[in-house]
């Protein structure tokens, strides 16, 4: 009797644990592709894993993060895409169009959180704003309304502009280009606009050159935000002399003179909410769209020095932060 009690007691030592391992309930899988992860925060850490961290999705912990990056090439996105819905996920994160298109077209089950994306829309990835509608949810940044607020900084900055060249990638749309034209014409701005690919920026600027351009603003798009073409923007504006408005700071620290747009951390950020929410078993399809409502401006003084301006103190007083 003793060794039969043994022998149960033994095997109930060895099964146990394997109970308890298949007991425990498996992590969630987070995908998450970037065009460029150089692109922002080459000083921190990313602000969507800070996000995840602060609604207690932990990598290695409670979640398992899986990583893909394009570095800057958008013919690989589709591969890496592929490879994310290899890795059986159960959750997707991306921002910008490129990106967030290559995941869209392959999967139409799997949940996608927009962490930044201009009209989604206008891309086709949801129905509305409010109602989504399908597998993609998230926040979005309101190029239409910030182009035109940008010619005007450009004009209180530097009163006596009459003619501005705008950069425009050719991939990304009209991004709210006739807003920008309308409140140029209010202003009385010429306005010349310029579809150049990130490789076609200095003739770009040899072509707003042949126009008199007085001025420069650069339209978003992941392919300028490159660190090489951010610094070649700034070098060139400054060669050039055209005080220029970009729609994030890393440009202003690259020589750009300003820019204004939202705090894309932040929205990083706030992404994560929506893994949060999506992974407590709320739908993307029921989760409206949020937009920013705060917007940072930045300006570069040595840029403004070199130019010959004197900025408003006006405009410096409402600045986020001024760059010396």
């Amino acid at each position: 009797m003793k060794r039969r009690q043994l022998l149960i007691l033994s095997a109930a030592a060895v099964i146990s644990p394997l109970l308890v391992v298949r007991a425990q309930p498996s992590r969630p899988t987070i995908g998450i592709l970037l065009f460029d992860s150089r692109a922002h925060y080459p000083d921190q850490g990313h602000p969507l894993i800070i996000g995840l961290r602060d609604v207690g999705v932990i990598d290695g912990q409670t979640a398992t993060i899986v990583f893909r990056e394009a570095d800057g090439h958008v013919e690989r996105l589709p591969r890496l895409a592929a490879e994310l819905i290899a890795a059986k996920p159960t959750i997707l994160v991306s921002a910008g169009p490129q990106p967030i298109a290559a995941l869209r077209d392959t999967t139409t089950t799997i949940p996608i959180v927009m962490a930044i994306v201009s009209d989604p829309v206008t891309y086709g990835f949801v129905r509305s704003l409010a109602r989504p509608g399908g597998n993609l949810t998230g926040l979005s940044i309101m190029n239409t309304e910030l182009s035109s607020k940008r010619i005007e900084l450009l004009r209180e900055v530097a009163p006596s502009i009459s003619r501005v060249v705008v950069f425009t990638d050719p991939t990304m749309g009209p991004q709210g280009l006739p807003e920008t034209a309308a409140a140029a014409t209010s202003l009385g701005i010429d306005l010349q606009v310029l579809s150049l690919t990130a490789d076609k920026i200095e003739g770009g600027f040899a072509e707003a050159h042949l126009h008199d351009a007085q001025a420069l603003l650069v339209q978003p798009t992941p392919f300028y935000n490159l660190p090489a073409v951010r610094q070649q923007l700034g070098a060139l504006a400054l060669r050039d002399r055209l005080p220029s408005i970009c729609e994030e700071v890393s440009y202003v620290r690259d020589g750009c003179l300003m820019s204004y747009g939202p705090d894309f951390a932040a929205m990083w950020r706030r992404s994560a909410v929506y893994v949060r929410k999506i992974l407590d078993g709320a739908k993307p399809a029921d989760l409206p769209i949020e937009q920013p409502t705060e917007f940072n401006l930045f300006i570069n003084l040595k840029t403004a020095k070199e130019l010959d301006l004197t900025v408003p103190q006006s405009l410096l007083q409402r600045a986020d932060e001024v760059i010396e």
